[in-house]
């Protein structure tokens, strides 16, 4: 009776999403507020329905009801408990459920939280919404439907991918997903502003929290995901730019750019065409790795099963969701307003050349996961475009990003000086040259990406800095720091950090493979791996070879470590544990191989990773800069309150 009611909750939603995506509409055309006002009860109506639907799904994994099919392809008697919860969105059926309920939060969220705003906006905002609900719900009771019943009774599961029986499972997909739907909720505002021909700054005033939001999320899934494949997959690598990586990385950097162009639009009336565009694209870009993703037309560690079906329903839904806006772009860019003017040397000038490198960075990373299908599609053969591409392409593109983003804060909008940038130009080009001499002396520290991460790092944070004690010393008291310059100005250091972790790890990060017999020992970058053997023991659904390890300097033991390789119970399939003793600034990284000479000996991978966690707290640095930032009181205010609020902005900002 579970699977019944959680397939009847789905069919009540999409019916509720249909009413949201239809009653307000028609209330805006015949001007009926009542009609507009069921938007916001539809919204929680259908959150609620859904939520409904996710709990009995998961009610029966936790009671491992064999008879639902999805349960039966990802779960196992056998499954630890705190995995039968995070099996519920493990693989495909059950991942896109977990999209719509996030986004059935999010248009509640919108809902709860627009109230202060026009009745006629919230309208035609929630109306996109739910038509973009409705796509996916329908979706989801069509062709993934995830309360399919298996009869007979399967009398055992085949278990949830190893892969996935992991922690990273847990928090990776509900935050990735939470950034992907978030820009859903600019793009609404995007199309709401199209369909009402008023294009002006207030739009973007109302949608720059939710974007900042999503990017915020998105950014932490990111990380979460790199982190997740750092240790699980035994590699020692970050980032391979997977296509899948690929697809989550394209709206963050579109994204980035549509933070920046909001803010060019709320406050200088500039960029509108340029804001529109963006939001259409980071939430298209969004569709399209899912597109990518579930569709099978891709080979990667993240995709799901390949289903053409799903991919065709999925690509006619991109293509309605995108080409109507696009459409409805162009019939509407030529009534929109033109900024205000600006010189070459402004605030004005840096924002669009910073929309321009990430657009174009975007489409690069577009491009090189594209083009090996369309080769395939066009019978021109199988091709791979790697890593060699993506890196070289991107350095260039982002270098002039490092080198421009610290002049971002010091310069005025619309006319600047050259003269005024001289305390920053001699402060941060003599640190950055102090610190690249001692990483010269290094010994370790001869790369040329070492002194690109090092002068790239030491430009942005002391450029950041100095902007923060300018702040301090001529900003009014109490009109120093707003949240949104707090906010950039962690998001800027975060990306200091994460440069410097970056190029510095690329750089002198070494591996060494080893054949050890128990007792034997092999010295490393100034370490010693003493090999102390393997042992057998059993884990709740799989059985491990256990390895120990201790690691000295001198005569001083600073870690013991255990990688294991572990056979699971349903398949055999065997998997890789890392052990990692990490560090602020390196990491320890060995994992286990295969026995050697009839099992005398063991093949053990050894990694010493300088700086490497430098990349991940860059990157909450930067999720936290976009969370603070959304907190900005002037995104709360009334019109007249925010008019107010923006002309103070500007007094202080003129001194800076």
């Amino acid at each position: 009776m579970i699977p019944e009611l959680g397939q009847l909750s789905l069919i009540l939603a999409a019916q509720l999403a249909f009413l949201m995506a239809a009653l307000p509409l028609w209330g805006v055309a015949t001007n009926n507020i009542r009609l507009m006002s069921t938007a916001r009860s539809l919204a929680f109506g259908q959150l609620l329905l859904v939520s409904l639907a996710f709990a009995l799904l998961t009610s029966s994994f936790v009671l491992q009801d064999f008879s639902v099919l999805y349960v039966a392809n990802n779960s196992n008697s056998l499954l630890p408990m705190l995995y039968r919860f995070s099996a519920v969105w493990g693989a495909h059926e059950g991942s896109l459920l977990l999209w719509v309920l996030i986004l059935s939060i999010w248009t509640a969220m919108v809902a709860r939280f627009s109230r202060s705003l026009p009745i006629e906006v919230v309208a035609r905002v929630l109306a996109v919404l739910g038509l973009i609900s409705l796509g996916f719900l329908l979706f989801t009771v069509i062709a993934s439907n995830p309360f399919d019943r298996l009869l007979p009774s399967a009398a055992e599961g085949r278990d949830l991918n190893p892969l996935l029986q992991d922690p990273g499972l847990i928090f990776h997909p509900p935050m990735q997903y939470a950034g992907y739907v978030g820009f859903a909720v600019p793009f609404a505002f995007a199309i709401a502003s199209l369909l009402s021909g008023q294009m002006d700054d207030r739009w973007v005033r109302w949608s720059r929290p939710w974007t900042n939001v999503a990017w915020a999320f998105l950014t932490a899934g990111i990380a979460l995901g790199s982190w997740w494949a750092y240790y699980e997959l035994g590699w020692g690598g970050w980032w391979f730019w997977d296509p899948a990586e690929n697809a989550a990385f394209m709206p963050w950097l579109v994204g980035t750019a549509l933070i920046h162009s909001q803010a060019v639009t709320e406050k200088r009336g500039s960029f509108r065409n340029w804001t529109l565009l963006l939001a259409i694209a980071a939430f298209s870009l969004s569709l399209l790795g899912t597109f990518l993703i579930r569709s099978g037309v891709l080979t990667s560690v993240h995709a799901f099963a390949a289903d053409p079906e799903r991919g065709v329903f999925i690509l006619g839904f991109l293509a309605v969701v995108v080409g109507g806006s696009l459409l409805l772009f162009g019939l509407r860019a030529n009534t929109v307003a033109a900024g205000k003017s600006f010189a070459p040397l402004s605030r004005d000038t840096l924002l669009l050349l910073n929309n321009l490198l990430f657009s174009v960075a975007a489409v690069m990373v577009l491009i090189g996961t594209l083009y090996p299908l369309l080769a395939d599609a066009l019978d021109l053969g199988k091709m791979s475009v790697g890593p060699p591409y993506f890196s070289a392409l991107f350095i260039l593109l982002m270098a002039p990003v490092v080198l421009l983003m610290p002049f971002g804060p010091f310069t005025r909008w619309a006319s600047e000086q050259w003269g005024r940038f001289v305390p920053l130009l001699r402060v941060a080009l003599s640190t950055t040259a102090v610190l690249c001499l001692f990483a010269w002396l290094g010994a370790d520290a001869s790369h040329w990406k070492t002194f690109a991460g090092v002068a790239g790092a030491t430009w942005l944070i002391v450029g950041t800095l100095q902007f923060v004690w300018k702040r301090f010393r001529e900003a009014p008291s109490g009109r120093r720091f707003t949240a949104e310059m707090l906010g950039m100005v962690l998001a800027h250091l975060g990306m200091g950090v994460f440069v410097a972790g970056v190029m510095i790890v690329e750089s002198t990060s070494v591996e060494r493979d080893l054949a050890l017999r128990a007792g034997e020992s092999a010295e490393f970058r100034g370490y010693r791996f003493e090999f102390e053997g393997v042992a057998h023991q059993d884990g709740p659904n799989y059985s491990a070879d256990r390895g120990s390890i201790s690691v000295y300097v001198g005569e001083r033991k600073i870690a013991s470590m255990h990688p294991e390789k572990r056979a699971y119970a349903s398949g055999g399939q065997i998997m890789t544990e890392a052990a990692i003793d990490p560090g602020l600034f390196r990491d320890l990284y060995v994992a286990l191989g295969e026995p050697l000479d009839g099992g005398d000996s063991w093949a053990v991978r050894v990694y010493v990773k300088p700086f490497i966690r430098w990349i991940w707290l860059g990157a909450l640095m930067m999720m936290a800069g976009g969370f603070i930032a959304a907190m900005d009181r002037r995104f709360r205010r009334h019109d007249t309150r925010q008019a107010t609020s923006a002309i103070s902005n500007a007094a202080v900002e003129a001194i800076a």
